[in-house]
């Protein structure tokens, strides 16, 4: 069997986010593409990723878990926790061992609750702009090589000024679409979840896969192959 180096699985990572600027590119599977390339080339368990809506709000929009997502969600809910420091200072914040922690008690509860003893947030930032943050889970006490911290963000600078193209984004009001737009589906996108998961019998990680899979095997958009799962038009 054919190895790679680890240069060679940097290089297709960011290939595989490039490959996601097409016309009408689904901001989503952009994001989740982020998460999942993060989680596979890092010293990570898992990965979420929150962005601003057109309010400043921070929403999740994509995890690599149900896990990590859980404990995004709890995090913005709390209203404090790695990932909003990150975005509201604009730089990192690494917690090596979260079982220590003297602050962020919801998040802590959170994140011990579903088996995470580390994290690394990591700031979507451009030109002084931080549109959000990636959180990066262990689930072991530690922190990321100074390697893997810089691979993290160069992922994430990379996300960040695809969502701003010029050739897609023009002007700010057009990323506050985008991301609207990204918000709406992911709701849409649970509510699929949950039928795919209950129809085929999977978990909710597995019934995210074959949502996205079909989508992607059809050329369709997630949102639109949510919307048919919804409506019972398709059944996976």
């Amino acid at each position: 069997m054919a190895t790679t180096t680890r240069a060679e699985r940097v290089s297709g990572a960011f290939v595989k986010i490039a490959d996601t600027l097409v016309a009408d590119y689904d901001v989503l599977d952009l994001l989740h593409t982020l998460v999942e390339e993060s989680v596979g080339l890092l010293d990570v368990a898992a990965a979420g990723l929150v962005l601003a809506d057109p309010s400043g709000e921070l929403q999740v929009l994509a995890s690599t878990s149900e896990e990590s997502q859980l404990v995004e969600v709890l995090q913005l809910r709390a209203g404090e926790g790695p990932c909003v420091e990150c975005y509201a200072t604009g730089n990192p914040v690494t917690v090596e061992d979260i079982q220590v922690l003297d602050r962020w008690p919801q998040f802590k509860a959170a994140a011990l609750s579903q088996g995470f003893r580390s994290v690394h947030a990591v700031p979507m930032r451009i030109h002084g702009r931080t549109i959000g943050a990636m959180g990066l889970f262990g689930s072991a006490p530690g922190s990321l090589t100074a390697e893997d911290s810089a691979i993290g963000q160069a992922l994430a600078d990379v996300a960040t000024i695809s969502l701003m193209h010029e050739r897609t984004i023009r002007e700010a009001v057009l990323v506050n679409e985008q991301l609207q737009r990204a918000l709406n589906s992911r709701i849409l996108i649970e509510q699929a979840k949950g039928v795919i998961a209950h129809t085929a019998g999977v978990d909710m990680n597995e019934a995210f896969s074959l949502l996205r899979n079909h989508a992607r095997a059809h050329n369709e958009g997630l949102h639109e192959t949510a919307s048919r799962i919804v409506d019972r038009s398709l059944t996976l």
